[in-house]
């Protein structure tokens, strides 16, 4: 997803309704990582190798491995966009149907 459909994503009610919340108990840890994201975007559009810090790297490392595990373990997200699975994905950037 590119960093402004992410953020439209973001601001539909349909976003926070998928997957586990933070330790306060506030918005969902994929809906604070797809906002981490954008700004990581944001931050470096032409996607320049070097114009990614440290923690920007992990943070995406992690997001990878998060779609990356969660596509190979449910086909539901590709079959119903009302799915807590497809809403989930797209909190982390992955609009299945876009595949």
């Amino acid at each position: 997803m590119t960093p402004n459909e992410l953020r439209d994503w973001l601001k539909k009610e349909q976003s926070t309704s998928a997957g586990w919340t933070n330790d306060s108990g506030g918005e969902t840890i994929g809906h604070e990582s797809g906002r981490k994201i954008v700004k990581i975007l944001e931050n470096n559009p032409d996607g320049d190798p070097s114009g990614y810090s440290a923690p920007e790297i992990d943070h995406m490392r992690k997001v990878v491995s998060y779609c990356k595990r969660h596509l190979a373990q449910e086909e539901v997200a590709k079959r119903d966009t009302n799915s807590k699975s497809y809403r989930s994905l797209k909190n982390w950037g992955h609009d299945a149907l876009k595949e």
